[in-house]
């Protein structure tokens, strides 16, 4: 399997920037248009994508992505149509990699070995689980790791130096820091808390480190990308998608263009 994940952050890396990773919510509005909806992303720039399974408690998330679950549940998306827009995303894109975002109930109620392997034969490249600590990851991870998929695991800013091997643990593709202590999209981290926490995590790891949650315009992903791997968007794309609907995608590419503009001006100021 190509390691799509490695093969992506080093292309970025080889460019003295970092990697846009972008979130949309699978099936939102409704699973006819998130092909045209992931499409915009990737020609927007995204380097990377996650897509978030719908749920119904999605306890990590604010109400932008909260209200892209209820719309996408709502129009009737399941388990089995996330894996047909992932499997139809990677016939249109072989290169960029796919992350599924998510919780544990619908990744888990047909059992790890079964969800592993519908995102191995969809060619999803890693999977977030948001509620499985890694105490507790007895299922998920062995899984994924059997079938050569990355583990994305977070870190926060409550997750101290004793604790920080055992989110490493089993890690793989990139290691997710969460800028703030709450949900998506309805604050922002301070700068200099964001650079403390990357500094941190880099003398750990040789994982990638991208950043997320509260990272809404370019000038923010611009200051993030100076320190960090990657930058992660998904509240303000998602809120995009509610505004606009079935007819998103265009307005998707324009702002994604921009976050992607402003990581390409962090690197020709640092060069």
């Amino acid at each position: 399997m190509t390691d799509r994940l490695s093969t992506r952050f080093a292309a970025c890396r080889a460019q003295s920037r970092a990697a846009l990773i972008t979130f949309v919510t699978g099936g939102d509005p409704d699973v006819a248009s998130s092909a045209a909806i992931l499409d915009a992303l990737v020609a927007g720039g995204a380097d990377i994508i996650e897509l978030g399974m719908p749920f119904t408690d999605p306890m990590a998330d604010g109400p932008a992505i909260e209200l892209a679950n209820l719309r996408s549940l709502g129009s009737g998306t399941k388990t089995k149509d996330i894996f047909a827009i992932a499997a139809d995303f990677r016939a249109r894109h072989p290169d960029t990699p796919l992350i599924l975002m998510g919780y544990a109930n619908p990744m888990l109620v047909r059992g790890a070995d079964w969800f592993a392997d519908q995102c191995r034969t969809a060619g999803v490249d890693g999977v977030i689980c948001v509620d499985v600590p890694p105490e507790e990851d007895a299922e998920i991870g062995p899984a994924l790791r059997a079938t050569g998929v990355h583990l994305v695991r977070l870190a926060t800013p409550t997750t101290d130096a004793a604790r920080l091997p055992a989110v490493l643990d089993g890690a793989s593709g990139f290691l997710y820091h969460v800028a703030v202590a709450g949900i998506t999209g309805k604050q922002q981290a301070a700068q200099a808390s964001i650079e403390l926490a990357v500094s941190r995590l880099k003398a750990a790891t040789d994982l990638p480190i991208a950043v997320g949650f509260g990272v809404r315009t370019p000038d923010q992903a611009a200051a993030i990308g100076r320190v960090a791997d990657g930058v992660v968007v998904g509240s303000a794309i998602v809120d995009i998608v509610g505004s606009h609907g079935d007819a998103a995608a265009p307005f998707v590419r324009e702002f994604v263009a921009s976050l992607s503009n402003a990581l390409t001006r962090t690197q020709e100021t640092a060069a």
